[in-house]
Formats: structure tokens, sequence, C-alpha cells
């Protein structure tokens, strides 16, 4: 038993004296070959650029879903904490007051929670039968309004309305109208 001890404390020893012969040879095929540039690993490590057929996002307020919003493709954008689609259908999941809106081309800010819509943009009011049309739209979730600052044009069963921008509270069910208003009875 003894002896097979001091054999054991003998490896160490061997390897530790016999380094100078395998360390070369063990350390050159270790060594990492193609060099390594440290700023293109870094830039791979920020930004995470992604492609998706069918994406669904749900925007919810007090543990109930508000707003769902689909897009038939996504990708990222500018960031990684953004997010460009197209052919986006977005419903607003109110009982008393539901609303829908198309639009071609769209992009959500994560970290702001603000949905940007663009080219040909338009909102439907079902119950009321009220359709806008717009070029560029704005939802900021956070405060819940949704804001137009290119011209629109709104159409019920009785009016049609043209305005230069639109501001619309969904809090208050309030609208603001800015530029050349001009309704139609």
């Amino acid at each position: 038993m003894t002896a097979r001890r001091n054999l054991l404390w003998l490896i160490p020893l061997v390897l530790f004296v016999t380094s100078p012969l395998w360390k070369p040879a063990v350390t050159d095929f270790l060594r990492p070959r193609g060099g390594f540039d440290p700023e293109a690993a870094q830039a791979v490590d920020k930004k995470q650029a992604f492609v998706m057929d069918r994406i669904t996002i749900t925007l919810d307020r007090g543990g109930r879903k508000e707003w769902k919003v689909e897009a038939e493709r996504a990708f990222t954008g500018k960031t990684d904490r953004e997010l460009d689609m197209v052919n986006v259908h977005a419903v607003y999941l109110d009982p008393d007051q539901p609303i829908t809106i198309d639009s071609r081309r769209g992009t959500y800010l994560i970290d702001g929670r603000h949905l940007i819509l663009r080219k040909k943009v338009v909102v439907r009011k079902p119950r009321a039968r009220e359709e806008l049309r717009t070029e560029l739209l704005h939802y900021y979730d956070a405060i819940r309004m949704v804001i137009s600052p290119v011209p629109v044009r709104i159409t019920g069963p009785r009016f049609t309305l043209t305005a230069g921008r639109m501001d619309y509270d969904l809090s208050t069910d309030g609208y603001d109208f800015g530029g050349r208003v001009k309704v139609e009875l």
C-alpha cells in the first residue's frame, strides 16, 4: 500500500520535470487559429438581428389584454429594441368600444411601448360606424394617446372631417384636431 502511495506522488513530479519537452507542442495545439478581432466580437454581441413570419404582440394594462397587434412579417429595426413590421393589424380589445387598425408598415419601440403605423393607415370604430384614414399614426401606451401629426380624414354616417393633425385620448374618448379643419355634415 505504501509503495503505491509513493508512486502516486511521482506522477506530478515527472510531469513537472518533463514539461519543457511536451509543453510547447501542447500549447501550440491548443492555440486558437484565425485570429481574434475584439471589435467584431463586441459588434455581434450588441445587436441581435432576426426576421419572423406571423408575429403577435399583446399590450396589457392591469393584467387585462388591451391591444392585440399582429403582423405578417417582423424584423429587427435600427436597434434590437425596435421591431419593424409589415402588414399590421391591431385590435383595441375594449368590449364597449372596439377599434381595429390596419396599415402597411409599422414599428414597435419596445422600451417606450410606442407603436408607429405608416402607409395607408385605416382606423375603424365599428359601433360608431366611423373610419379614419391617414399616412402616419403614433400610439403611446403609457399615456394612452393616439397621435397623427399628418392630415387625417374621418368619415361617419352623417359627417366627413378633414384636419391637418389629430390627437385622440383613449382614456377620455376625446379628440383634438389641428391645422386646417373642415367638417361636412
